[in-house]
């Protein structure tokens, strides 16, 4: 089960789209409107988690050509964004609107989110830690992945609101898009670990 938590916390801190735009809104937008989409977040990743424990993704991918090509579209997407990240220049590069997305905008987003597939997919089809049991390993699981999810999505939003307020040198934004950019790595590493 630690194994199962300590997976859940890496795979969720680092960034991608959820909380990268998480801390985007909170720069752009502020507190209010920032939990506003971290609540739509919230919904639409236990959408994701739903799909993939009902066994609806598994049915849309039991074509085992679609499930290799969806797989690398999202290693390549995880891969493309952590490029994107590193090369943003002096720049924190954090994902900015006009306007703030809102509830149903943090929904949507989960819905066409490849990370999110990627890491529920491995999170509920892997870890095991309970055999005997599957449908309380499946609620632990729920539990473990929501009390990790929960603050480390809060903890964007308030550091894309404090980054905002700060006037930091160049030097520094651009070794935090360094470190952004090896986390997402990371990411894409430890699915391509996962797949095989």
């Amino acid at each position: 089960m630690l194994t199962f938590a300590a997976a859940v916390f890496f795979l969720i801190i680092t960034p991608g789209p959820g909380v990268l735009s998480t801390a985007g809104v909170g720069a752009a937008f502020g507190a209010r409107a920032g939990t506003r989409y971290v609540a739509g977040l919230f919904i639409g990743t236990n959408l994701v988690c739903i799909a993939v424990v009902s066994g609806l993704t598994a049915v849309l991918l039991a074509d085992e050509r679609l499930r290799t090509l969806l797989f690398f579209a999202s290693i390549l997407y995880l891969a493309y964004l952590a490029l994107k990240i590193a090369l943003a220049g002096s720049k924190v590069a954090f994902i900015e609107r006009q306007s703030p997305p809102g509830v149903f905008g943090g929904i949507a987003l989960q819905a066409i989110n490849p990370k999110a597939y990627a890491v529920n997919t491995a999170l509920f089809t892997g870890f095991g830690f309970m055999p005997t049991n599957y449908p309380l390993e499946i609620a632990l699981k729920f539990l473990i992945v929501n009390a990790i999810w929960i603050p480390i999505h809060f903890a964007w939003l308030w550091l894309g609101i404090t980054l905002r307020r700060m006037s930091l040198p160049h030097r520094t934004q651009r070794a935090i898009n360094i470190a952004m950019a090896l986390s997402m790595l990371l990411v894409v590493a430890l699915a391509a670990f996962a797949q095989s």
